[in-house]
């Protein structure tokens, strides 16, 4: 009985590995912060903009698997081949991703290192470690593992870490018993007159409905080695993948909406979040937070250092070799990043807020070109997209659109 139990869970969760990937890709530090700021602030009022994020993040989703699976090319790749200007809308796609996936880096490990700091030094008293040996060992063991592995592997890495970050989360939900009258009061959709909740809305959606998502959907499609056969596994897993994102990201808000939001707190930082809690659920909860956001900013790390490689391989149309030169080259370079937050002045939220609202402005790029090629007979032959997907599509580009403009309304 156990072990068939156990074969089970093994196979369910082998069915939806990329979307499990991308979870732990998708709810980082930045994710965290973001949910707990608006429910700190706002309540649940925001909370349509997160569910609008998951439903577009479902279509977007399985738009970019269901396209893979036909042509057999990653995302990039079909871009480059298959529009009169793709070279340039590829490239620009490319660097606008690396670029802000290189902001977060710094920001999260900026994140992650004051996090276990903050832990240790609830620990053992005094300051704590130092983040720069944090920071350290973490790129060490990070390095050791893009050397030695494997994507199945950092498949099951991922997994791990989205699990524990689960648990911890709906661990802390019930320690702080947050007011449920105060979070169902707030469930009423609005967007504040207020400055700064515009970029809020920006945020949510750049940190939920994101472009390097989709773009790295496609890829883990093509490395997980599904066919057009397994078309219902792939809509079944970003279903699970669009899910567990908006459970997750909605019991951070509730926990931040029935507490902070009812004491009237504000919350301004990742940090500040674990000294407010811990009056509130005691050290144990400080210490699952720390646990659980930590694994966020984790998960989070591992698909941000693969990008750029991937990206490469996606554009060129070369295999995915995890131990060429070329990997373990841009690997190393891209984990070095990690260390900017001890160079800059910048404090690690500012430099996640601001590369968040920028990947709401690259949304619009990602979701145009994959509607007009999903309506190409030529590309879809007998898998012709349904009218609800193209309606779901066009929902997401006004999506996009607006978020854009909240997004350009509060940078400038």
């Amino acid at each position: 009985m156990k072990t068939s139990i156990h074969v089970k869970i093994l196979r369910a969760l082998s069915s939806v590995g990329p979307g499990l990937f991308l979870i732990g890709y998708n709810i980082g530090t930045g994710s965290v912060t973001t949910m707990a700021k608006s429910g700190a602030e706002y309540g649940m009022s925001l909370f349509w903009a997160l569910v609008l994020s998951c439903i577009f993040t479902y279509f977007l989703m399985v738009a970019y698997g269901q396209f893979t699976l036909i042509t057999g090319q990653t995302a990039l790749h079909n871009f480059k081949t298959h529009f009169q200007y793709g070279k340039i809308l590829a490239l620009y796609i490319m660097a606008a991703l690396i670029l802000g996936e290189i902001l977060a880096l710094m920001g999260i490990m900026g994140i992650v290192s004051e996090l276990l700091q903050e832990g240790s030094r609830l620990l053992f008293g005094g300051n704590g470690f130092d983040p720069f040996w944090i920071m350290l060992i973490l790129v060490l063991g990070l390095y050791a593992l893009l050397w030695y592995g494997r994507y199945q592997i950092f498949e099951k890495v991922l997994t791990v870490f989205v699990i524990l970050m689960g648990l911890c989360f709906i661990v802390v939900f019930f320690i702080v018993k947050p007011s449920l009258s105060v979070i169902a009061s707030g469930l009423v959709p609005r967007v504040p007159r207020v400055p700064g909740a515009f970029g809020l809305v920006a945020a949510m959606a750049g940190t939920t409905c994101s472009a390097a998502v989709f773009i790295m959907r496609s890829t883990v499609v093509a490395e997980k080695g599904w066919k057009i056969n397994h078309l219902k596994n792939e809509k079944k897993d970003a279903a699970v993948s669009a899910t567990m994102m908006l459970f997750l990201s909605g019991i951070i808000m509730a926990v931040s909406a029935g507490t902070l939001h009812l004491m009237s707190l504000k919350l301004e930082n990742t940090i500040e979040m674990i000294h407010l809690f811990q009056p509130i659920g005691g050290k144990i909860a400080a210490f699952i937070l720390i646990l659980g956001i930590t694994g966020a900013g984790l998960s989070t790390i591992f698909p941000i250092v693969l990008i750029a490689p991937w990206l490469i391989s996606d554009y060129t149309g070369k295999p995915r070799d995890i131990h060429s030169p070329m990997y373990r080259i841009l690997g190393f370079v891209g984990i070095l990043f990690s260390f900017g937050m001890l160079v800059l002045k910048q404090k690690p939220p500012a430099l996640m807020v601001f590369s968040q609202a920028f990947q709401a402005c690259i949304l619009p790029a990602v979701a145009i070109p994959v509607l007009i090629l999903m309506n190409r007979s030529q590309i879809m032959t007998q898998h012709k997209i349904s009218h609800r997907m193209n309606i779901g599509l066009i929902a997401v580009i006004l999506f996009s659109l607006l978020t854009t403009y909240f997004a350009l309304s509060e940078l400038f």
